[in-house]
């Protein structure tokens, strides 16, 4: 089987094919990268820190061709291929410090002399699972906290993202089978689970539950990272422009096609009417430099095939829904009012630029209303109010709560995860990450007795 990756804006345009290495090859390289682990850990914090710092400066040296292939690769607006390439830079740099970080204390013994320590270690191989949506910074942002405390990395990236892997993989520079990129399929995916010794995953929930499945059997540590519904709530008080603003960039920006995207938006009393008014005029001017193509042609028809049914369901398609006359994979963004509580799209994530706009009486109902869906990641409030703001966040059942900002926005240095079924395990970026990809161990240093 051949791995094909085409332009999302241009289908004629193949990005680049690749065999498909099967699962031997996996435990191949799993076993090569295992083999590889006690050098790369023995070499240093100094050697891992300063081959983490030439990964930063390799992609900030290519950074325009980084964004070009993003752009052409997955679609991703120039700006925003952009600002994805300086964060996977960030990135690399963040972690270059992370070798030097104490990994572990000393501790007083119950009685008697002796020397007492807990220290943190690599487990080995660390298994990564990609998404094509950030295709360097996803995998920069597991595989750099992972290298950092002395692990090596197997990364096998979504098909459509195998150019931005590989050619990451080859900037990095790091000595053989540290950083091994294997592209491939299902196939691949499963017997990197079934091999590596710690797993990092974000995708999509069915195959992510399956991913939990498999790595707890075999009792290694797992992390999923599952997608989410997420909810933007706007209060009568919030700044209705700004507001509108902010939430048609996280609906529209990429076409949607981030896990932290606005899926749904919440008016609170008075803010309903002014709100529909500006999100849909804020929509309607965004263009192809903010939205762009989604990513193939299967993810346009479920978008445009769920946006019919809910109108046959009997919602108002507010603004968009129409697929333009052009090559490309590109649907016009959408916002959505009266879906059925129970039509897929005001339960389910869709990745696309399509939102639901939905009306609640008071806070507390807005409050029910967000956290009625199983899985949460990212909310965001609208007020000038303080107390509002503080309330909402105590009472939110999302990982990730923004006031008086888009949805869509992730600290690279901080916990990323979320509420319910958007995610599994322990958080990934900042000091998460890096506890992540090691185990505890408990030293005891006891006198010997000796002259």
């Amino acid at each position: 089987m051949t791995i094909t990756s085409y332009n999302p804006a241009d289908p004629t345009d193949l990005v680049v094919a690749v065999e498909e290495p099967g699962a031997e090859a996996v435990r191949a390289a799993v076993g090569r990268a295992r083999a590889a682990q006690g050098d790369w850990l023995a070499a240093g914090a100094g050697a891992r820190s300063a081959a983490l710092g030439r990964i930063a400066e390799a992609v900030e040296a290519h950074a325009e061709e980084l964004a070009a292939l993003i752009v052409r690769e997955v679609g991703k607006p120039l700006a925003e291929a952009r600002g994805e390439v300086a964060r996977t830079a960030a990135i690399w740099r963040y972690y270059a410090q992370a070798p030097y970080a104490p990994s572990g204390a000393v501790h007083e013994t119950a009685a008697g002399p002796g020397l007492l320590l807990t220290r943190r270690r690599p487990y080995g191989v660390a298994g990564l699972i990609a998404p094509w949506n950030f295709p360097l910074a996803i995998p920069s942002w597991k595989a750099a906290p992972a290298l950092a405390v002395g692990n090596t990395v197997v990364l096998k990236p979504a098909p459509e993202a195998t150019a931005c892997a590989l050619r990451l993989a080859e900037l990095a520079g790091l000595p053989a089978d540290v950083f091994t990129v294997l592209p491939g399929g299902a196939e691949e995916g499963s017997a990197l689970v079934d091999t590596a010794d710690v797993v990092s995953f974000t995708g999509s929930t069915g195959v992510g539950r399956a991913v939990v499945r498999a790595a707890t059997e075999r009792g290694v540590p797992v992390q999923a990272e599952l997608g989410g519904l997420n909810a933007a709530l706007v209060l009568p008080d919030a700044d209705i422009a700004l507001a509108a603003a902010h939430i048609a960039a996280a609906i529209a920006g990429y076409a949607g096609q981030k896990c932290t995207a606005t899926s749904r938006v919440i008016a609170v009393g008075a803010a309903y009417e002014p709100l529909r008014e500006a999100l849909v005029k804020a929509l309607e001017a965004v263009d192809d430099a903010v939205c762009g193509p989604v990513v193939n042609a299967a993810a346009r028809d479920r978008l445009t095939g769920a946006v019919s049914s809910a109108a046959e369901a009997g919602a108002s398609v507010l603004t968009g829904g129409g697929v333009p006359e052009r090559a490309g994979w590109f649907i016009e963004p959408t916002l959505l009012a009266d879906v059925p509580a129970e039509h897929p799209l005001a339960r389910e994530e869709f990745f696309g630029p399509v939102a639901v706009l939905h009306e609640a009486a008071d806070l507390d109902a807005a409050i029910a209303l967000a956290n009625d869906t199983p899985h949460s990641l990212a909310t965001s409030v609208h007020t000038r109010s303080l107390d509002v703001a503080l309330a909402a966040a105590d009472r939110l059942d999302a990982g990730m709560i923004r006031v008086n900002a888009p949805s869509s926005g992730v600290d690279f240095h901080l916990p990323f995860g979320g509420a319910k079924g958007a995610s599994h395990g322990e958080r990934e970026q900042g000091q998460a990450a890096l506890e992540f990809y090691t185990v505890s161990r408990t030293v005891s240093v006891l006198p010997g007795g000796g002259a």
